[in-house]
């Protein structure tokens, strides 16, 4: 217990021994600088000093652009740019979803399975996109038949509703 007891007795008087740092002209011995130090003085300066420029050159790093020359780190401008990219690519594909849907829409009123209960703007927007089925926008048959019987029926309602001419 007494061993213990002397080496940290010697430790603390070796810590807290004044010494004296001195700088001389090697031609003149003129004394130039001096300093009284103990060992545990420059233990704490060297200690501060290394946290010091530990931080002060993290904070360079961190807030300036040479974390751009660090591997892994990205340039603020190629980020800036990837943001902007994502924004019009998500606006460009919200308008090709709401063109798909439109074109849906006219394609059923032209096939003729139109649901009334369901037709209005806000729903043609609202309806969730699929993948689209195979257009078939040609005309069958019947199609050309009632569209001959609709424009006859329309022009004999335009004869009928037409003024006679008074004779004289």
């Amino acid at each position: 217990m007494s061993d213990n007891r002397l080496k940290k007795e010697q430790l603390k008087k070796q810590l807290f021994t004044k010494n004296r740092l001195v700088i001389l002209n090697e031609d003149t011995f003129e004394e130039i600088f001096s300093l009284k130090l103990t060992l545990m003085n420059v233990f704490v300066v060297a200690s501060i000093g290394a946290i010091l420029i530990i931080t002060v050159t993290t904070f360079i790093i961190a807030f300036t652009p040479l974390r751009e020359y660090i591997p892994g780190y990205t340039s603020t401008k190629l980020k800036k740019d990837a943001t902007e990219l994502a924004l019009k690519s998500d606006s460009l594909e919200f308008a090709i979803k709401k063109n798909e849907i439109y074109l849906q829409s006219i394609q059923k009123v032209l096939n003729g399975n139109l649901q009334y209960a369901k037709v209005n703007k806000d729903s043609i927007l609202a309806l969730s996109v699929d993948t689209l089925p195979d257009l078939q926008l040609t005309a069958t048959e019947s199609e050309l038949k009632l569209r001959k019987e609709v424009t006859d029926e329309e022009n004999k309602a335009k004869e009928k509703s037409k003024p006679s001419k008074p004779k004289k």
